[in-house]
């Protein structure tokens, strides 16, 4: 329909243990996991939009990861070892837009 008012959003969205300090992960596969012990409904709404931006990232080929290394833009970044990054660092490239989307949510 053309110009419809509204916009179908069917990303899968599944509540689930996570492993402790993770709130939310965008799988590769286009779902969403939310840790279940969220039950804060604002708190869930601002990870799935946090998250949703990370999907689109991958979607447009940015972003990328496995469980040795996330690469943005083509340059990767270590998961372990010496050189391993912050995960929870909210100024890496690929987290500045989705806090940005998320904060505002």
């Amino acid at each position: 329909m053309k110009g419809a008012p509204y916009k179908i959003d069917n990303t899968p969205i599944y509540s689930m243990d996570l492993e402790e300090g993770v709130l939310g992960v965008a799988d590769k596969n286009g779902s969403i996991l939310i840790n279940k012990k969220i039950n804060n409904s604002k708190e869930k709404s601002n990870i799935i939009e946090h998250e949703k931006v990370h999907l689109e990232q991958m979607k447009k080929g940015d972003l990328e990861y496995d469980e040795d290394s996330v690469t943005w833009k083509g340059k990767k970044y270590p998961r372990k070892g010496p050189k391993a990054f912050n995960e929870g660092d909210k100024t890496l490239p690929w987290e500045v837009p989705a806090y940005k989307k998320s904060d505002n949510a």
